[in-house]
């Protein structure tokens, strides 16, 4: 394990709204358990935020390396001196580990949603959504479905994201907001990886619609409360991954990445339980 009195102890949380988030309430217990003297903190970065200046304070000492989350991702991917293949492949990064006077970049989102989907095939798949979460999602699919659908908001973001998957041998098309709520009652794979959820009076990503009896839901969005998503999979007795679930793999996965004790991922599924039942 790294030692905390010669090397950086803070690690970082980079979003839109970083404060709102639980990562540090996963984080921080674990860090303490562990001895390690290191802290996990909040910076606010607003979409069209000084982001040259935030690159240039995780070089500052002291900074052992940062979560990037909405809507950072593909600025982290840009930012980082070396990235891995996943996030060359995906253009998004969701950390930066610090190394001297460079930052490595790494993707665990993609190791998450690995992990969760276990390589069960999915006949088509529709990703709500494009942006660094769902292209995680499509890239974790590859080699194990048969289509995929996107839409989001942004047009551009949906040509972008189907443009990757053509890349990737996927057979893959766009689709408006609207279609996609049609779409998806026959899909076999839906993946919220928009916001959609973390408000409490939010309905179900996908409208209000039922899914088909084969269906999984993939909800990306973790809140103190059920999302409605999650809510109505589990009404119609649809599998389902919730936010809770990816929150817990991607941190397992930064594990190795910071040298941290192995006594780490049993510490981090035992933290997330705790703020489970008190959410």
């Amino acid at each position: 394990m790294r030692n905390p009195s010669v090397e950086a102890s803070r690690l970082i949380l980079i979003g839109s709204a970083a404060s709102t988030a639980m990562s540090p309430d996963l984080w921080n217990p674990v860090l303490q358990e562990l001895g390690t003297g290191w802290t996990y903190e909040p910076w606010d970065v607003p979409a069209g935020g000084d982001l040259a200046r935030t690159r240039g304070r995780l070089l500052e000492p002291g900074i052992l390396a940062a979560n990037i989350t909405m809507p950072h991702k593909h600025w982290a991917a840009e930012a980082a001196d070396r990235v891995t293949a996943p996030v060359r492949l995906s253009g998004a990064c969701n950390l930066l580990v610090k190394e001297g006077r460079e930052l490595a970049g790494h993707n665990t989102d993609i190791t998450a949603v690995e992990v969760l989907l276990d390589g069960v095939s999915h006949r088509h798949a529709l990703l709500l959504g494009a942006g660094g979460a769902a292209r995680a999602a499509l890239i974790a699919l590859r080699g194990n479905v048969g289509a995929v659908s996107i839409t989001d908001q942004d047009p551009r973001a949906s040509k972008e994201l189907m443009e990757l998957g053509l890349e990737l041998g996927i057979d893959t098309r766009t689709v408006t907001w609207l279609a996609a709520q049609d779409l998806a009652g026959d899909v076999s794979l839906v993946v919220n990886a928009t916001p959609i959820g973390k408000g409490s009076s939010d309905g179900p990503a996908w409208g209000s619609g039922p899914l088909a009896p084969d269906a999984m839901l993939y909800d990306f969005v973790y809140a103190r409360h059920t999302t409605a998503s999650v809510a109505r999979a589990r009404g119609m007795g649809l599998r389902y991954i919730d936010g809770w679930d990816h929150l817990r793999e991607q941190a397992v996965a930064m594990v190795p990445l910071l040298g941290l004790d192995g006594r780490a991922r049993g510490l981090l599924q035992e933290t997330l339980g705790h703020l489970r039942k008190a959410s």
